[in-house]
């Protein structure tokens, strides 16, 4: 990152270990960040992986830091936010990863011009991989949203996106991974139904999964071209493909989306 600040995350979970792994890897310094964590086992955890400065006490946090990173659930969102409204000020960026909880519900917590910035991660991030989207509030500036995209560029990829498009990214890359991690489940199973051992088909499976996205990655081809190069005439890529067509399975994977996104809606009351 271009500017040296003090980092503190509200919550010791996965998307704040990735965050973490990913500014030490590119040589943040270990004493700009500290993490708040209620439970003590994970406290332990974290310090024993990486060295950062813990607490349980999430006013101290925001009174030594510069940048605050909400990685909590949305469900307690009001509770937290309470409790550090009296050590808050316009000096400091709050970054907000909680799924469906607008830039808006989060200012009007606030007096003054709280500078909100909300991103929507995914667990992928843990090894370098994730998709995050990111939108500011109105009270954020340029300069803001550049300091939480480099953060999370520290992870993966970074998109900029409006704010009413964040329930989409939600249902797609936030929650996506999980219907990844169904697909690969379900090839393996295949293979094991048609006589493979479990171990080979599993490796298959990942790897095939993990080629595949790599091919569109980095061809940049339309997925579906890649596809029709696998397809050839009466061959057995085509006889799956007109199954997986048959059973559904592209309009279960845009509707899985869809339901996402709604339960992003619903969690922020909109």
């Amino acid at each position: 990152m271009t500017s040296v600040h003090k980092i503190g995350f509200i919550g010791g979970g996965n998307m704040a270990e990735a965050l973490i792994k990913g500014l030490l890897a590119v040589s943040y310094p270990l004493d700009k960040i500290v993490v708040s964590e209620p439970i003590d086992t994970r406290r332990e955890q974290l310090q024993q992986d990486f060295g950062v400065a813990l607490t349980d006490n999430n006013s101290e946090l925001v009174t030594t830091c510069e940048i605050v990173v909400l990685a909590i659930k949305p469900q307690i969102v009001d509770e937290v936010l309470r409790e550090i409204v009296p050590v808050w000020n316009d000096n400091k960026l709050m970054v907000s990863i909680l799924a469906g909880v607008t830039c808006a519900s989060i200012e009007r917590k606030f007096a003054g011009s709280p500078r909100v910035v909300r991103v929507m991660p995914n667990t992928p991030a843990l090894v370098g991989e994730g998709a995050s989207t990111i939108c500011r509030g109105s009270h954020a500036g340029k300069e803001d949203l550049q300091i939480v995209r480099e953060l999370f560029e520290s992870v993966g990829i970074v998109q900029l996106i409006d704010e009413r498009q964040m329930d989409a990214a939600t249902g797609l890359s936030g929650s996506g991974p999980a219907y990844i991690y169904t697909v690969i489940e379900a090839l393996a199973d295949g293979g094991v139904r048609e006589g493979l051992r479990r171990d080979v088909a599993h490796a298959l499976a990942v790897q095939t999964v993990v080629g595949a996205a790599l091919m569109v990655r980095e061809t940049k081809e339309h997925p579906a071209i890649l596809r029709d190069r696998v397809c050839s005439p009466g061959g057995t890529a085509i006889t799956g493909v007109s199954t997986l067509e048959k059973k559904g399975l592209r309009t279960t994977l845009m509707e899985a989306v869809s339901a996402s996104a709604a339960r992003s809606r619903e969690l922020g009351g909109n």
